[in-house]
């Protein structure tokens, strides 16, 4: 594309003319530019991009967006914001990809990994070429591509969108986190469907408050557009049994669905019950009726499929293929995921890491635990400290072990997360302290009893831990294995 055609995009006032230079690529990253490329200068928390100016240019580069005058041979386009110009930028250069696709964002404190996981797997049953975007990787039919964060940068976004298209995906579902929404990092993205999972404490070292945490999620929302189509309607799905829903539902122009168990709902789970088989409802909505049952435990599961199962019908699928699906689901990797061996007890590891979340795990497995609980739990460094003391009362609460152990301290000292942690549990005696998480995987494997049930909490699906700067390799379900095969 021409750059002066590109530029055009950004409505720059009394913009000079620029010279009739093709911009084969956009880079952000001063390592991948080539030649040809567009430089757009991003200041970071380590790195400036716009200290990088001259090498870029001798790398190849031939235009640079920046936000102030450079001393470089190449046209320098100056603007207020990179970061916003490069959303504009980036869905003009990949030809706007998101709205060739059918897109479903899901943001929400828990839950957004699991759902996003089954919207696809459903829709796949449904026929559907589908994509995924979270925590865990992106996916591009059955390729998998890794990811930095939950939601990646507007650049990266496009790129992958327009990968998608290229290789006919026609549904793709999108974890939002609400740092993406706070960043600008969704701009340019042509959302069909907005799901709410729910709002509880979590992130509040980046966000202050609760008040301004829920709006940040309603960015989701409200940015569905304010334009009717009747080819391309905007649905906002939203969870009735949650109090922040009825602040989003003033947010969005969208059409409004809602979902839930609790309270009356479009799309409802009646009658939940859980069996050693799984959990059995029925599911009720107004594209049909049907009983059904579904090879997870746990209500946040029921309501993890309820919002994709919704999500899925809101898009086009029918309800007969959508009832098929979801009583074929298999668990995610790291969400309440069970470590098989020879050991006569249960070992689940599970990504809790928000008081809500850990709450709900520990719930769930009081509903089929047989013997007694230990539950191997930490906080993450360098995040809300708030939270800490909350989880670990939770912990003791509901569980008759709890080890207070370390998460990804980051650049904090361990044992001073874990004091933090202590403080909510003054009054307990059920708790030990073990800094090290390997040991305090393998004290829980050592002590555990026939029938009895262990949660490893916080990681799930993570691979490393995050000790000052450094990324070691660990794998909370590898150590369980390890700490198993050594007794048996």
């Amino acid at each position: 594309m021409k750059l002066k055609q590109l530029i055009e995009h950004l409505h720059i006032p009394n913009q000079p003319e620029l010279p009739d230079i093709e911009i084969t690529s956009i880079e952000q990253n001063d390592q991948l530019v080539q030649e040809g490329s567009l430089f757009i200068c991003i200041k970071g928390h380590r790195f400036d991009g716009h200290d990088f100016a001259h090498e870029v240019v001798q790398k190849g580069a031939k235009a640079i967006l920046a936000e102030r005058p450079l001393d470089v041979q190449v046209p320098v386009i100056v603007v207020k914001d990179t970061k916003r110009a490069m959303a504009v930028i980036a869905d003009a250069f990949y030809q706007h990809p998101s709205s060739k696709l059918q897109l479903v964002g899901i943001t929400g404190t828990n839950g957004k990994t699991s759902t996003s996981h089954y919207v696809e797997s459903i829709m796949k049953h449904c026929g559907k070429n589908t994509g995924l975007i979270g925590t865990m990787y992106r996916k591009v039919g059955e390729t998998i591509l890794p990811t930095k964060n939950t939601t990646p940068d507007s650049l990266s976004l496009q790129q992958t969108f327009y990968t998608m298209k290229n290789e006919d995906v026609e549904v793709c579902a999108m974890e939002v986190s609400s740092h993406a929404l706070k960043e600008g990092r969704v701009y340019g993205v042509d959302f069909d469907i907005a799901v709410f999972t729910n709002l509880t404490q979590d992130h509040l070292d980046y966000h202050g408050t609760m008040e301004e945490y829920r709006f940040t999620k309603g960015l989701l929302f409200a940015q569905l557009g304010n334009k009717y189509d009747v080819k391309r309607p905007k649905y906002a799905l939203l969870n009735s049994d949650e109090a922040a829903t009825k602040y989003y539902k003033t947010v969005t122009p969208a059409f409004i669905y809602t979902y839930g168990i609790e309270n009356e709902a479009d799309f409802m789970a009646i009658d939940v019950k859980t069996n050693n088989k799984g959990t059995q409802f029925r599911l009720a909505t107004p594209f049909g009726e049907k009983q059904v049952q579904i090879p997870l435990v746990g209500l946040f599961s029921v309501y993890n499929v309820l919002a994709a199962a919704s999500s899925c019908l809101l898009a086009g699928a029918s309800f007969e293929k959508v009832c098929e699906a979801i009583e074929r689901l298999t668990g995610v990797p790291g969400r309440f995921e069970l470590v098989s061996g020879p050991q006569d007890f249960t070992i689940v590891v599970d990504y809790a890491h928000t008081p809500d979340s850990l709450e709900n795990v520990l719930e769930t497995i009081q509903q089929f635990k047989k013997g007694e609980v230990w539950v191997v739990v930490g906080c993450g460094g360098d995040r809300d400290r708030t939270k800490r003391p909350i989880m670990a009362k939770i912990a003791c609460e509901l569980s008759d072990h709890a080890i207070f152990t370390s998460d990804n301290p980051r650049s904090e000292n361990p044992a001073a997360i874990i004091d933090d942690m202590v403080e909510g549990v003054k009054d307990f005696t059920n708790y030990e302290v073990m800094v090290d998480r390997e040991e305090a995987i393998n004290h829980a494997v050592r002590s555990a009893r026939r029938d009895d049930v262990i949660l490893i909490a916080g990681k799930g699906h993570e691979t490393y831990q995050i000790i000052g700067d450094v990324v070691n390799d660990f794998d909370d379900r590898m150590v369980a294995r390890k700490a198993v095969d050594t007794i048996y």
